[in-house]
């Protein structure tokens, strides 16, 4: 058997630096925005759990232990889009030191 052929695909996208940083900083609070939906159904699962009346100890501490994990998960993608976006940040100034620089 012989390997697929693949049609050689060039996709060229041309941005400006500050298209991308714009792209980025877009990213990031597209990120926050699929996070904070993420703790709203945590908040309602906890919720729906409270509701229930026939709830014993082991299940609240199911229940708790499940939202702490995905808390924990969602606080580390917080912490990556923070570095995200002082690495976005320090880009943006060393532009600007750039054109700065050029003026003079």
């Amino acid at each position: 058997m012989s390997m697929p052929n693949v049609p050689d695909i060039r996709p060229e996208i041309t941005l400006k630096r500050d298209e991308a940083l714009n792209l980025l900083l877009t990213s990031i609070a597209l990120e926050e925005i699929g996070l904070s939906h993420i703790i709203n159904a945590e908040g309602e699962k906890i919720q729906r759990f409270v509701k229930d009346h026939c709830v014993d100890l082991n299940d609240v501490l199911k229940i708790n232990r499940s939202v702490e994990i995905m808390l924990r998960n969602v606080i580390k993608n917080q912490m990556l889009l923070q570095f995200k976006l002082e690495d976005i940040i320090r880009l943006e100034e060393m532009m600007t030191h750039e054109f700065e620089v050029f003026e003079e």
